[in-house]
């Protein structure tokens, strides 16, 4: 089992979302965070006076999927939304040692 991580900017979020639920997602959890990357912010105006905002609003996206899952939800989401501009996001993914159903105690692929 694996944890796939993606940090997105949020008007990404539906089609990111539609792309786990078509590779046997189950279920994602969703974190508002603040970062940067290789975009480092920008430079903005507000009444006369230059500022630099480096930290920007992205979400984090988090499943666990089946090992099988992994290279097809990776290959959709590089082409679906890649626009080829500095900020589109990264893909984190980790190895998933245990997963346990809090209901019903039920342990490994049959809880995800």
């Amino acid at each position: 089992m694996k944890k796939i991580e993606v940090v997105i900017k949020a008007e990404r979020f539906e089609t990111l979302k539609e792309i786990f639920i078509g590779n046997g997602a189950t279920g994602l959890m969703l974190t508002n965070v603040m970062g940067y990357g290789n975009q480092s912010g920008f430079t903005q105006q507000y009444r006369g006076v230059k500022t630099t905002v480096q930290l920007l609003p992205k979400l984090r996206v988090e499943v666990a999927v089946r090992d099988e899952a992994v290279e097809p939800i990776i290959r959709e989401i590089t082409e679906k939304l890649r626009t080829e501009e500095v900020g589109d996001g990264k893909i984190f993914v980790y190895n998933v040692e245990e997963i346990v159903r809090i209901r019903t105690g039920e342990r490994g692929e049959v809880a995800l």
